[in-house]
């Protein structure tokens, strides 16, 4: 059950209307690092969760989320109130009101299609989406999540902070990125609480593959530290002496009836590539000028051949 408490968690001031900030500042709303999500995101996982002391902060911070939501769409109303009234009342002549309208960003979009509202989209437009919420019902996974959620947000706020020279909305914004930071330390602490909280889930990692790190990008640029070297890790820079992994073939394989057997093989013949032709195609019959060589011309291939063994002889000789 909810009671709606009039007051904002935090006084929202505007100094004057920015319909281009405003726009900017929905990200925050209905975008995915956004104060809506992050209250679905809370609210689904604590509704689920069988922990009652995890149950009790995920809901309470869900709930939180949710007066956030409601400070950062009053700064957004505040932000349009002066465009909507002109819009609404057609206050301005055509131009100067067109102009008002297409102050930047989304800020059309939010005038004439929401009215200078709060809408549940990012600044881009983009409408709210629950395929934001990225639960997995496993708490040692959720609570990473969520910690990566809060610093995405809080990251994003900061941004937005860089942007206005509106103290009132710095103010504004500055509390709600420094709730991010609070809730990351509660989820840090929550994940912790939880005695084995990695790997996540309830199966152990296979232990001949738990301490490899495989050097897969290789070349100028390669650094080593913590991460990827030292009595943690086996390292392997030789791919194709470690591969497959497994020790076996490294093909795919898959055991089949007989009769599906056969008519895979009869399949696989119908449909054999012929490595000896070579067809006049419809790219050869259509050729122009950038087309590259196409069968139908004579383009010295004798020549070429012979060009290339005479290469690959040299090179040899170098050697």
């Amino acid at each position: 059950m909810f009671i709606h408490n009039k007051r904002l968690q935090y006084t929202v001031r505007v100094a004057e209307p920015n319909p281009a900030l405003a726009s900017l500042l929905l990200e925050q709303f209905g975008g995915p690092d956004g104060e809506l999500a992050a209250a679905m995101r809370y609210f689904t996982q604590g509704l689920g969760d069988e922990d009652p002391g995890r149950r009790d902060l995920l809901l309470d911070i869900a709930t939180e989320e949710l007066s956030h939501l409601e400070v950062i769409g009053s700064i957004v109303a505040m932000l349009n109130r002066g465009v909507k009234g002109q819009l609404s009342e057609a206050a301005l002549e055509e131009a100067d009101l067109y102009m008002a309208v297409n102050a930047g960003g989304d800020s059309h979009t939010q005038s004439i299609l929401y009215g200078g509202g709060p809408a549940l989209t990012n600044s881009s437009g983009v409408p709210w989406t629950a395929a934001y919420i990225d639960s997995r019902g496993d708490p040692t996974c959720d609570l990473r999540s969520n910690i990566a959620a809060e610093s995405r947000a809080k990251i994003v706020y900061e941004r937005l902070i860089n942007i206005t020279d509106d103290p009132g909305i710095k103010e504004a914004l500055g509390f709600l990125m420094t709730r991010e930071i609070a809730h990351q330390k509660s989820f840090e602490k929550a994940l912790y609480a939880i005695r084995d909280n990695f790997p996540p889930g309830k199966l152990p990692g296979l232990e001949p593959y738990a301490n490899i790190y495989v050097n897969t990008s290789q070349g100028e640029g390669d650094r080593t530290g913590a991460w990827n070297e030292g009595p943690q890790w086996q390292r392997v820079d030789d791919l194709t002496r470690s591969l497959p992994a497994d020790g076996g073939s490294g093909h795919a394989e898959v055991r089949l009836p007989p009769d599906q057997d056969a008519v895979v093989a009869a399949m696989a013949a119908r449909q054999m590539s012929d490595p000896d032709y070579d067809p006049l195609t419809g790219a050869d019959l259509g050729a122009g000028p950038g087309a590259g060589r196409t069968s139908d011309e004579d383009h010295g291939g004798a020549q070429d051949m012979a060009d290339a063994k005479q290469m690959a002889q040299a090179h040899e000789g170098v050697k």
